[in-house]
């Protein structure tokens, strides 16, 4: 049942960020992109704006499949299965601290990220639910 109560913790989780994504992009709340500085500044340059619009958006269509084939698994799957889904999405999540974490760092450091060390809240929340995952994967009940 843990396995079950963690992937749809984290399904609810993610789908607030699909929403605040393709409603709500310029939030600072929910993983939007409203903490970057260039966001706003995008603005000033529509062709530029409108590429990080689409990516943006692209960004939420694949969060939002993701989320969905995630829900057939809490629904459909054995324990198993779902065990091993949980296994995927601490490797897939640990990529984050591969080239999104230097780069957010990197923008935090140099005063492009507001509030200030948002950059090492959003890797410490991303390496709880590392956490999380594994433990619901090791204990699996």
């Amino acid at each position: 049942m843990m396995i079950k109560i963690v992937l749809f913790a984290f399904i609810l989780l993610e789908l607030s960020n699909v929403v605040v994504l393709y409603f709500f992009p310029g939030s600072k709340r929910a993983n939007a992109i409203g903490v970057f500085s260039a966001w706003e500044k995008s603005k000033q340059y529509p062709e530029i704006h409108d590429l990080i619009r689409y990516l943006v958006y692209w960004v939420a269509g694949v969060k939002l499949i993701f989320l969905f084939l995630l829900g057939l698994i809490v629904a459909f799957a054995d324990l198993n299965l779902q065990r091993w889904s949980l296994v995927a999405l601490g490797l897939a999540t640990i990529t984050f601290f591969w080239r999104m974490f230097p780069l957010a760092k990197k923008m935090d450091d140099e005063g492009r990220i507001q509030p200030k060390n948002y950059s090492l809240v959003l890797g410490g929340m991303i390496l709880a639910m590392i956490v999380l995952f594994v433990a619901a994967a090791l204990i699996g009940v």
